[in-house]
């Protein structure tokens, strides 16, 4: 438990702007679970479990739903732009909110570059002879300004991009069911053909199906972004209440809802779901002309989105933890209602990520990549102990504040946690996996070293 001696963290960012208006929260919060792990991941997912591909993100899904309940719990009763590194500190230590804070912030400034070398791929195919990095830089800038200027440019850019997610995969969803029932002219229903067919649901056996859930988990990255955002809107509350409580059906819907489409539409073991992408083999498939250049437009938004929002992400983050006094405190000036100088940090990291992976892509850039490969776990894990340390506290202290309720409190906490118990063992299982499990773990302990060494410190003054 924390010391008394060390201060709580603050309840809400009375500095930052509230700028976000409830319908760029709703939108971020419908947009963020469709981001370009989705698009480009679920292709080799597909390839090792076959249709057990829908069975992986059903159990993951349902891992993260339970994920989002809880930290909805805690950023309802508390918002903050430290979201769960603040929930963190409040429950377990000043230790733990250093840990979870610096890691996702580690995580998120390294999504912002592999992001921005995957949409300048993109670019590249449509300008031929352009060098990647430039686009990159691009991209950066953009952002980068967009982020400096205000909030509320953040939320108009997620607003939009979000909005063309979701209406190119719910079109996906539709054309797609539509297929399946073979109404579409001058196609036939495939029935069960391609769930019952050779090797039938589980094709690679378990070990396929333990690959399609590690894949499935790391997808859904980037929902944790609406906690964040909630503590800049007009009302954090009933923003962050909203969010979680819809997070289901749209789990449901745009991810689970899609794998099944695709295994349904389009042999698991075709060469095109991994090649061209499972959303252009099945838009392929149902004769959609120009299947192949649509898809990669709606990947490259994507992209763009997850850049945007993991730049506002990190910077945050970075924000929060200075302001508990867990960081170099020239991160933390605001000016405008905006950490400009965290978001130029955030920035020049992500392309710093960039420049080493045309620099030192075999040892400095690959050793940062699997320094992030479990890192979210290690965030899912401190949020659930978390919320079973803060629910009984909230109760006893300020019941008013739960808005938001776990279900089936606390069984359901220990059931998540055992989920990402059995997800570590899973990777450790996989050597795939293994490496990042070790390099993260590594991350981990000494980013809580250094934040217990810096917690005692300040409890000894």
């Amino acid at each position: 438990m924390p010391s008394s001696t060390v201060k709580a963290p603050p309840e809400q960012d009375a500095s930052l702007s509230h700028g976000l208006k409830q319908r760029h929260l709703s939108m971020i919060a419908l947009g963020g679970v469709i981001g370009a792990g989705l698009f480009v991941g679920s292709g080799a997912g597909i390839a090792a479990a076959g249709p057990s591909i829908v069975l992986a993100y059903a159990l993951s899904g349902l891992l993260v739903m339970l994920v989002m309940r809880m930290l909805g719990e805690m950023s309802a009763a508390y918002p903050s732009s430290g979201s769960f590194s603040a929930h963190a500190e409040r429950a377990v230590g000043p230790w733990a909110g250093f840990t979870a804070g610096w890691s996702f912030w580690v995580l998120l400034c390294t999504a912002v570059g592999l992001e921005g070398i995957g949409a300048a791929k993109i670019v590249t195919g449509w300008v031929p002879g352009t060098p990647e990095w430039a686009w990159v830089a691009l991209f950066m800038l953009v952002f980068l300004g967009t982020n400096l200027a205000a909030v509320k440019n953040f939320g108009e850019f997620e607003f939009w991009f979000a909005a063309l997610k979701v209406g190119a995969i719910t079109l996906f969803l539709v054309l797609g069911v539509l297929a399946v029932a073979g109404v579409l002219p001058g196609g036939d229903s495939p029935g069960l053909s391609h769930l019952t067919g050779e090797g039938g649901l589980l094709p690679h056996g378990t070990d396929g199906l333990v690959v399609g859930l590690l894949a499935s988990i790391f997808a859904y990255g980037g929902l944790e972004t609406v906690t964040i955002a909630a503590a800049e809107s007009e009302n954090p509350v009933k923003g962050v209440a909203t969010a979680v409580r819809t997070a289901m059906w749209r789990i449901a819907v745009f991810y689970i809802g899609s794998m099944a489409v695709i295994v349904t539409l389009v042999p698991w073991d075709s060469k095109a779901v991994v090649e061209k992408g499972p959303y252009v083999a099945a838009l392929d498939h149902i004769g959609i002309p120009g299947a192949g250049q649509l898809m990669n437009v709606v990947v490259f938004v994507a992209l763009l989105s997850a850049m945007n929002a993991n730049i506002y992400g990190s910077s945050r983050i970075a924000y929060s933890l200075v302001e508990r006094g867990q960081g170099p405190r020239f991160l933390g000036r605001v000016s405008g209602g905006v950490p400009r100088i965290a978001v130029l940090a955030s920035s020049v990291f992500g392309f710093l990520c960039v420049v080493l992976s045309y620099w030192r892509p075999d040892d400095v850039f690959a050793w940062l990549l699997n320094m992030i490969g479990a890192v979210i776990l290690v965030v899912w894990i401190l949020i659930a102990v978390s919320q079973l340390l803060l629910r009984r506290r909230i109760e006893r202290e300020a019941p008013e504040r739960l808005v938001v309720r776990m279900w089936a409190f606390p069984w359901l906490t220990w059931v998540a946690l055992a989920g990402m118990a059995a997800v570590f063992v899973l990777m450790a299982r996989e050597p795939a996996t293994r490496t990042q499990l070790y390099w993260s773990g590594g991350m981990t302990a000494v980013l809580a070293a250094v934040g217990y060494g810096w917690q005692r410190a300040r409890e000894s003054r």
